[in-house]
């Protein structure tokens, strides 16, 4: 499978020639947008999430994974998939994430996020969920790949402390561009949690103030001096 990392602010999605309209998540989405405050809940995805899943994918890359791509990974327990829903009416996926455990390390193999809500912080609260999981796990490290030309999501990654090791030369089939490897370390040493807990509280602010309220549905530890529940 490959790796791609799709997010608010460069979003491959807002250059597609496709009607977003024809998506029913889009609808639902422009209608969430006019709401002061949303309720956003993240929690592991199930079998029953996958035709939204789909749907999502369809609409951020075009088709990166098929249904069988998905279902072995929810099957398989070396996996965690984690989405971001609004549980209004018919419940809406805005975006998702999977890594896998392979060893000591966390792969990041899927992060997206529904294209209507760019610089909201979606991404960023299912990144932090995704290292608290591998963290939970006992992993040691996290790895992904990212477009060399995707500025903004490197940019992220850098501030969450991952680092470039290396590049895949014409990685993406269908540009033929290249992806930067980068890796974070130190998952498990003791200054891990703090940061863990610091980050889940600047994800919290940016959240608020775009006019989500989290819930957080997880079976997961809370980083040491905070709680994963915001209310």
């Amino acid at each position: 499978m490959v790796s791609r990392y799709h997010n608010f602010e460069n979003n491959p999605c807002s250059s597609d020639s496709r009607d977003w309209v024809s998506f029913p998540s889009v609808q639902r989405a422009r209608n969430l947008s006019n709401k002061s405050v949303t309720l956003l809940e993240l929690k592991p995805l199930t079998d029953q999430h996958l035709p939204a899943v789909l749907e999502l994918d369809q609409l951020c890359f075009g088709g990166l994974w098929t249904l069988a791509d998905y279902q072995r990974e929810l099957d398989s327990p070396n996996s965690d998939l984690l989405g971001l829903f609004v549980p209004v009416g018919l419940q809406t996926l805005v975006g998702f994430g999977c890594l896998w455990a392979i060893l000591e390390e966390a792969h990041i193999t899927v992060l997206a996020a529904h294209p209507h809500y760019r610089r909201q912080g979606l991404g960023q609260t299912l990144l932090i969920a995704l290292l608290q999981a591998a963290f939970e796990r006992g992993l040691e490290r996290a790895t992904l790949e990212v477009r060399a030309s995707n500025s903004s999501a490197c940019l992220l990654y850098q501030q969450f402390g991952f680092k470039t090791a290396g590049r895949r030369r014409g990685y993406y089939q269908d540009t033929g561009e290249d992806a930067l490897i980068l890796w974070l370390s130190g998952l498990q040493h003791p200054e891990f949690q703090q940061t863990l807990a610091t980050w889940h509280r600047e994800a919290e602010q940016r959240l608020t103030t775009a006019g989500w309220n989290l819930e957080v549905n997880l079976n997961l530890l809370p980083p040491e001096g905070y709680s994963l529940t915001m209310d």
